[in-house]
């Protein structure tokens, strides 16, 4: 990590000592990305600074002073998935992360750090780790380090209040008693430390130490006032009405022959090129159409070709460049549960909503599905869930989609899967619970303009509460807690003129002011 202090997203601050904003995470999640497709041989990755005795000062205080609360909310959100990814890259992609924290690691620094498998901290008598945003900045850690410190590395909760009270850190012994990092090292014997403990975890690793990487391609889009073009996904905008229209092409190609022929074809490949694609507008949609409430998923194209690639991705799942094809498509589905969007798939003819592409409809807030058969015109619209349905493409509470939306309802459950591999009709698909309801010609135009207006008339914010409340019943996780309970505190937090004020944490530091703070507690 090597910031440059002049290379911020906006105005007005200087990332200085490997502080980070929304720009530098963009580069951090590419790498974190690219290391998956592009690097098969890597079993290991070092997180490390260039600088000399700081490793990292965290989010930078001067852009979080000056930035819009959307944006500092869509800052935390994207670096708290691209943390994520971090994690899962060492769960499921054999790709271990090591951190060495050769200077001080403070705040967002820290929470890097906690990302990883592995925290080494250099024994030199000042190095700390730190939490301080509360004593500092009157606000929280922004990227899940109050969770991890007591749901992954287990550190007592009394030590955890110490430690995230205390400005300035703790350091060497107390750091590693305290499990904040995992070993304590000499300056002296500190590099070599550090390969040695990569390469035993890169000795670990089932990735092929001699396969091709999968290079991804820069992404083509059009981007025009109304709309964002790329191949396999057209986003349509009407601000007016507060709604964009995401439609998703079905494949023209023929399915690969083999896992090395898929390879081969690379980044163009349909499932990896559409899941880029697909990412790159949500986040676009997440980050500069602010005031567009309401997505509306439409398919398009030959259901039995999108149900062919889905079964070729299952069926070579065991090949590393598949299942990183796969896991991709996890995290892209993640993004859709995480968004503070409504959502709504709309299943009309010629939809293609099958495998991994009908995990979008159970995904959505509300699914319609068009009944019989538009005038003029025979086809009509079906929906067939697979074996993607089932565990592969999990969500952040680690159930299936189709758990999640029959929690509690066994019944309901097992009749939604049975229809596993069954094409659906619109009838059948309500039968299984597996839509919201049914529209015949007659009554499509008119009911979905309808929903659509009322969505419009609500409180954006009473919609976000609302949707992130009902999207993840079931068990906590540690990714739930920290999308879920650290996101809603630090949205609060971050409003309230304690933080953000005139006289507040965030915009006193640094001019040598104290915060005037409102001391009541509420």
């Amino acid at each position: 990590m090597d910031v440059d202090p002049d290379g911020g997203l906006l105005p007005g601050y200087q990332l200085k000592m490997n502080s980070y904003d929304l720009s530098v995470d963009i580069e951090l999640a590419d790498a974190v990305q690219r290391l998956r497709f592009e690097h098969p041989e890597v079993g290991a990755v070092v997180i490390r600074s260039a600088l000399d005795r700081m490793f990292s000062a965290g989010a930078n205080i001067g852009m979080l002073a000056s930035a819009s609360h959307p944006l500092k909310v869509n800052f935390c959100k994207f670096t708290n998935e691209t943390r994520s990814a971090i994690e899962d890259a060492t769960r499921y992609s054999g790709q271990r992360y090591l951190t060495a924290i050769n200077g001080t690691a403070a705040g967002g620094g820290y929470e890097l750090a906690l990302a990883t498998d592995h925290i080494m901290l250099i024994d030199d008598g000042s190095t700390s780790v730190a939490l301080p945003e509360v004593p500092l900045l009157g606000v929280l850690p922004g990227t899940g380090g109050l969770t991890r410190l007591v749901d992954k590395r287990f550190v007592r909760r009394d030590r955890a209040d110490v430690f995230c009270t205390v400005q300035e850190g703790i350091k060497g012994n107390r750091a590693l008693d305290w499990n904040l990092v995992d070993e304590l090292v000499p300056r002296s014997a500190f590099e070599e430390t550090v390969a040695e403990r990569a390469l035993e975890m890169a000795l670990a690793t089932d990735r092929p130490d001699e396969a091709k990487g999968v290079i991804l391609e820069e992404l083509e889009r059009t981007i025009t006032d109304d709309r964002i073009e790329y191949s396999t996904v057209t986003v349509d905008i009407d601000r007016s009405a507060r709604v964009a229209t995401i439609t998703i092409d079905g494949p023209e190609e023929s399915v690969p022959t083999d896992a090395s022929a898929a390879a081969e074809i690379g980044s163009s490949l349909w499932p990896l090129r559409l899941a880029r694609e697909l990412d790159d507008a949500l986040l676009h949609l997440r980050a500069n159409e602010l005031e567009i409430g309401t997505l509306l998923i439409h398919s398009r194209g030959s259901i039995e070709a999108v149900a062919a690639h889905d079964r070729f991705l299952h069926s070579h799942a065991g090949d590393w460049f598949v299942r990183e094809v796969l896991l991709l498509w996890k995290r892209v589905l993640k993004r859709v549960d995480l968004t503070s969007r409504t959502f709504i798939a709309l299943v009309e003819p010629p939809s293609c909503f099958a495998g991994f592409l009908a995990e979008l409809v159970l995904a959505s807030d509300r699914v319609y599905m068009f009944e019989g058969a538009h005038d003029n015109d025979d086809a009509t619209a079906t929906l067939l869930f697979t074996e993607s349905s089932t565990g592969a493409l999990a969500m952040s509470n680690d159930l299936t989609r189709i758990e999640t939306r029959f929690w509690g309802n066994e019944k309901g459950k097992k009749k939604a899967l049975k229809a596993i591999d069954t094409p659906l009709t619109a009838e059948e698909a309500l039968e299984a619970e597996l839509v919201t309801d049914i529209f015949d010609h007659i009554d499509w135009d008119d009911e979905l303009r309808i929903i659509v207006e009322e969505r419009a008339s609500f409180s954006p914010d009473a919609l976000t509460g609302m949707e992130a409340n009902l999207r993840f019943p079931g068990p906590e996780t540690l990714e739930t807690k920290i999308f879920g309970r650290l996101t809603a505190w630090q949205n609060w937090v971050f409003q309230r003129p304690n933080a953000s004020g005139d006289t507040g944490a965030l915009r006193s530091y640094g001019t040598g002011l104290r915060p005037d703070y409102d001391t009541r507690r509420v």
